[in-house]
């Protein structure tokens, strides 16, 4: 039986852990396969309970952090080497930027026999000041040249490693969409509507626009929170924003609603609910009517996937691999980034035609369903190992 060391930056809430313990679980028993990362950073949710409920037990490397720390790096790296010695895999797979980086260097060091990397975003715009891009981009152009092989999670995300970035060879990068457990966004959805919204005090009457990620710059809550405003402004639709998630910008962005006023000289906060983490997605989605995302960079949005396989409309910018979770005009639209006209338009579109947005939310699931299930992720990457080795 082939063994496969699955290597994560780190056991936070998103989709790379998802990705990687339903690859760990699912693989088997074909494929033995042992999971390590790093814990979460400050501000974060831990995420362990998902590896944990499907009967994996993954290994902590304590050292293994997202910043760029040389002390940590090193005693990171030869934690990983000793992993490997101990365990003697046949491929390492590494998940993200750090863990594909110093991951991939024990396994070269190590002269593991195969060696897979998944982008499941980049840093090479809207991260790092263009000197440090440039020196993260010279690094994963040799760490993709000595690779067994690359794995991109949309087909936009391969371009932009293949042709705009030139990260990595074409021949050499194969697009694997992400897969989920899907059918429990369709249990108990007129139940987890009315829990949910009696939990927020949310009335019956109230439309509800969802946002969904860590605070993090590269995230653009402020967009969101513009064009929300924007909306409310200009029309005469009654509806409330939930927010959820947490992180390093949580000050900053509960401060910039509270001094948003409104033409009304209402504060914009009035209309905010912050609700921190919420661990289990699937009971909060069927309570909204909307799913937002504002980012200026993204791989393959998890929060888009999940709110169209609970039949959610959704409103996102064209970044990354967005164009490919959305079917533009079927079950969503598009905005340019940084547009917040085009975006309070689109989020007023969809909230104000009732028969838009069940179109959209029938049309969601089906999607979803046939592009992103956890069969079709654990299939296609076992026949890629299967060639590899």
């Amino acid at each position: 039986m082939p063994r496969v060391l699955r290597i994560l930056n780190r056991f936070n809430l998103g989709g790379p852990v998802w990705n990687a313990s339903y690859l760990s679980a699912d693989l088997s028993p074909e494929f033995e396969t042992k999971l390590i990362g790093g814990h979460e950073e400050e501000g974060e949710e831990s995420s362990l309970y998902i590896p944990e409920s499907l009967g994996l037990k993954p290994q902590i490397v304590p050292n293994l952090r997202r910043s760029v720390d040389p002390t940590n790096d090193r005693r990171a790296l030869k934690d990983i080497r000793n992993i490997i010695r101990e365990f003697q895999p046949d491929i390492v797979h590494t998940h993200a930027s750090k863990a594909g980086a110093l991951g991939r260097i024990a396994a070269f060091k190590e002269k593991v026999p195969v060696v897979v990397h998944t982008f499941h975003g980049h840093v090479f715009h809207s991260y790092f000041h263009p000197a440090k891009t440039a020196v993260f981009k010279q690094l994963e152009r040799r760490l993709a040249r000595k690779s067994s092989a690359i794995i991109a999670i949309s087909d936009m995300q391969k371009h932009e490693l293949c042709n705009l970035h030139k990260v990595a060879p074409p021949d050499k990068t194969h697009v694997v969409h992400l897969g989920f457990d899907l059918d429990r966004f369709q249990q108990d959805q007129d139940f987890r509507r009315q829990s949910f919204r009696q939990q927020w005090r949310i009335k019956d009457d109230e439309l509800i626009v969802a946002i969904i990620g860590r605070f993090a710059p590269v995230k653009n809550h402020e967009l969101f929170f513009e064009a929300f405003a924007h909306m409310l402004e200009s029309s005469e639709i009654k509806a409330r924003a939930v927010v959820i998630g947490d992180g390093e910008l949580n000050a900053q962005l509960t401060d910039f609603c509270a001094q948003r006023t409104l033409n009304s000289g209402e504060s914009l906060d009035q209309y905010i609910i912050f609700t921190s983490w919420i661990k289990d997605i699937s009971a909060v989605l069927p309570g909204v009517d909307l799913v937002a995302l504002s980012s200026n960079n993204e791989g393959t949005p998890v929060s888009l996937i999940e709110a169209q396989a609970a039949n959610v409309p959704v409103v996102a910018t064209r970044v990354g691999g967005v164009e490919n979770v959305i079917r533009e005009g079927e079950t969503g639209l598009i905005v340019a980034p940084g547009d917040v006209s085009a975006f309070s338009q689109s989020m007023q579109e969809i909230l104000s035609n009732k028969e838009l947005r069940k179109r959209f939310a029938q049309a969601g699931y089906a999607h979803a369903k046939a592009n992103f299930s956890r069969e079709r992720l654990a299939n296609e990457v076992a026949t890629l190992y299967r060639q590899l080795l």
